[in-house]
Formats: structure tokens, C-alpha cells, sequence
């Protein structure tokens, strides 16, 4: 065992794919959905069923995707995953009623949320202290270009009318298909394999004896998968309806066209992902919490500015860049990180899982009557959601500043490697 394992940024590219079809899943929905209304007669409450129900199968996803991940191995769910996504893109891609879209909702949801936890165990486990930040990372940095690949096509087929909409959901499913493929070749993560057999071998260590929710919710995990479960789900709040909703809310409000307002996205995109290298370059160093810290400021103030300025171009195109660089540092990308660290390996994928999961069932909620907020008073809306940031964020800074949760040295301390 451990021989001739992939290199540990292979591992991190083909797993952290997830990461891609997750923002692209959510982006592409967004904006497919505004070009279905237009072309094939899905309602504005049908846009907002399926806006929920996307998030909330991800959130069912992740739930169930992560407890199978540390109960049946990382591999064999990663691999599912993707079949699932591939069937759901093509209902997506194809369908004209409301319950085969419906359907293919479901299907990618789920899996694209059971993919994410055991994805990001896979890659944390395949990688080294010195590297383990970064490599994580480096699925933010695909989650972004994730973004990116709904934006480039939106703003170019934004206006070509239902094709548009089917290229959108189609280049999931395409993506998807590549990578069942190229994730036959990853194998099994080698400390999950070694927690199996030293629980069945009867070795008392963290990895073997830490396997029950139980042992999740009690100290020393109780406290992080708290703080973590907060810090997420209201961080994820504003970036969720950001994500689903800036192309209605452009239409809708600003008076701005789809493809217009995603050009404009799409020029302040390489902002945020040039942070997204820089937070790669740190956050394995001292420096990961002061630029955190930034990344906060910058954060709230990306959704502060169309609260209290209204909604034009040029303030949601201001916010996109804001958000963009804050979030690289202050978001998703450390809450894997601080995941990954913070539980031990029969518990690490249930532990992402319940955090997306609840971060996820949060923000289906909340889709649920965006629109309906949106129409009512969108500044204010915006106001409440900046404020449930900055809580978000005062959790993670109080949580985990000044120290550090890191169960991959425990489990080699006491397993004596």
C-alpha cells in the first residue's frame, strides 16, 4: 500500500474538479433559468423551486455523500457522483417541462453535494503539511473558473435564445464525463485505507477510534465543526444568492441585459482569481489569518456598496470585484482548509459534509423567497445580508485565530509515523 500513488497536485486537479462543477452548477443554473423563462416558459416561481431545490440536493448531497465517504471510502462515492451529474446535465440540457428539469435538477444537486466532502478528504489526505493549504486551494481556484466557464459562455450565447441556456447546463455534463473518467485512475486514499485496518487490527489511534457522529459533536470536535458550520452558512448566504441571483437581479433591478452584466463580471473575474493564487502562495504560512482578516474587510464592503449605493452596473460590477478578491481569502477556500485540519479521517468527509450540507439547507431557504425579498426592498436585503457576513466572519476569526486545529499531525503523532 502507497505505492506508485499520483502526484499529490494531480490528485488535487482531478478531485478538486468538484469544486468547478459545484460554482458552475449554481452560476450556469442562475443564468439558464432567466434564458428558459424567456424562451421555453418557466415561470418566476418555477425559477425559484428550482433555485432551492438545487441547493437543497446538494445540501442532501453532502450530508450523505460525507458520512459514505468515511464509512465506504472516498473513491467508490467520487466515482458515483459523477454519473449522477452526467445523467442530471443532460435533463438540464434537453428537457422543456418543468418535471424532467425538475429531475435533472435533483440529479446533478445530489451529486454534485456527495462529491465535494469526500473530494476535498481525498486531496487533504493525498498531500503534506507543507503543501495541504495550498493544494486545497487550489479547488478554489477552480471553483472560481468554475464561475468563470458559466460567465465566458452567458457572455457569449447569453442572447442566442434557448441554445444558450442548453450550452450552460450541457458543459457540466460534458465536464462531468471527463472527469469519470480520469477519476479511475486516482486510487484510494491511503490514510482512510490505514484507519480500516488499524480499527480492524485492533490499534487504538485518533483515525482508528474517531468514527461515530458522536465522537463529531463532542470535545474536541464539537467546538470547530460549530464555529465552522456558522462561519459557512452565513458567509454562504450572500455568496449563494450572489451566485443564483446577480444575473435576475441585473435584469430585474439594474435594467442591465444578461450578456451585458456578464461581460462586466467577466473583466473583474481575474481579480479575484489572481487573490485566489495569492491565497495559495499563503495560507500554509503565518500569514493565513492577517489575510484573512483583509479578505474580511474586503468581503463585507463587496456587498455593502449596492446596499447603499442601489443596484447599476457599475455598483454590482464594483461588488463582483470585492467580493472576488475578499472571498479569496475569507471564504470558501479557508473554511476547507480549517475543515480538513479540524477532524480526523473517519470523521473528515461527515464533518465537510454536514458543514456544506447546512450551509447548503441555509441557503436553499433563503432562495426559496429571494426573488420575492428582491422585489420587496433589494438594498435593504443586501444590508441584512452584509451584516450576516460580518457575524460569519467575526466566528471564524474568534474560532481559530491565535491557534490552529490540526488532526494530521495528531494522527501521525500518535500512529507513530
Amino acid at each position: 500500500m502507497g505505492s506508485h500513488r499520483p502526484n499529490p497536485w494531480w490528485v488535487g486537479v482531478v478531485a478538486g474538479m468538484a469544486s468547478y462543477i459545484d460554482a458552475a452548477a449554481i452560476v450556469a443554473n442562475g443564468i439558464a433559468l432567466v434564458i428558459y423563462q424567456e424562451t421555453i416558459g418557466v415561470t418566476p416561481g418555477q425559477i425559484g423551486v428550482l433555485s432551492a431545490a438545487l441547493t437543497f440536493c446538494i445540501a442532501i448531497g453532502a450530508l450523505s455523500g460525507g458520512r459514505l465517504g468515511d464509512r465506504f471510502g472516498r473513491r467508490r462515492v467520487f466515482l458515483a457522483t459523477m454519473a449522477l451529474i452526467v445523467a442530471g446535465s443532460a435533463l438540464l440540457t434537453f428537457s422543456t417541462v418543468f418535471p424532467l428539469l425538475f429531475a435533472g435538477i435533483v440529479l446533478v444537486g445530489l451529486g454534485v453535494g456527495a462529491d465535494l466532502p469526500v473530494s476535498l478528504a481525498t486531496i487533504a489526505e493525498s498531500a503534506s503539511g507543507q503543501n495541504r493549504g495550498a493544494i486545497l486551494g487550489l479547488s478554489n481556484i477552480l471553483w472560481s473558473v468554475g464561475i468563470l466557464s458559466a460567465i465566458v459562455i452567458s457572455s457569449v450565447a447569453g442572447g442566442w435564445g434557448r441554445l444558450g441556456g442548453q450550452l450552460l447546463y450541457a458543459q457540466v455534463g460534458v465536464v462531468a464525463l471527463v472527469l469519470l473518467v480520469l477519476r479511475l485512475g486516482i486510487p484510494e486514499s491511503d490514510s482512510w485505507l490505514r484507519a480500516g485496518d488499524e480499527r480492524r487490527g485492533g490499534v487504538h489511534t485518533v483515525r482508528a477510534d474517531k468514527v461515530s457522529i458522536r465522537d463529531l459533536i463532542q470535545p474536541p470536535y464539537g467546538r470547530p465543526l460549530l464555529a465552522l458550520l456558522l462561519f459557512y452558512a452565513l458567509t454562504n448566504l450572500a455568496a449563494n444568492t450572489a451566485g443564483q441571483f446577480n444575473t435576475y437581479i441585473a435584469a430585474n433591478i439594474a435594467g442591465v441585459e444578461v450578456e451585458v452584466f456578464n461581460r462586466v463580471a467577466l473583466l473583474a473575474f481575474p481579480v479575484g482569481l489572481l487573490a485566489g493564487v495569492w491565497f495559495m502562495r499563503v495560507v500554509d504560512t503565518p500569514r493565513r489569518m492577517p489575510y484573512f482578516a483583509a479578505g474580511a474587510v474586503l468581503l463585507v464592503i463587496g456587498y455593502l456598496v449596492p446596499a447603499v449605493l442601489g443596484f447599476t452596473l457599475t455598483t454590482m460590477g464594483a461588488g463582483v470585484v470585492l467580493t472576488g478578491i475578499g472571498g479569496a481569502f475569507a471564504f470558501e477556500g479557508i473554511m476547507k482548509v480549517w475543515t480538513q485540519e479540524s477532524f480526523p479521517t473517519m470523521l473528515r468527509s461527515s464533518a465537510q459534509g454536514t458543514i456544506v450540507a447546512f450551509a447548503r439547507i441555509t441557503a436553499a431557504l433563503l432562495a426559496l423567497v429571494t426573488p420575492a425579498l428582491l422585489d420587496a426592498g433589494a438594498r435593504a436585503f443586501y444590508l441584512v445580508l452584509a451584516l450576516l457576513v460580518a457575524v460569519g466572519l467575526l466566528i471564524g476569526w474568534r474560532e481559530f485565530h491565535g491557534h490552529t486545529h490540526d488532526e494530521f499531525t495528531r494522527e501521525a503523532e500518535r500512529a507513530g509515523t
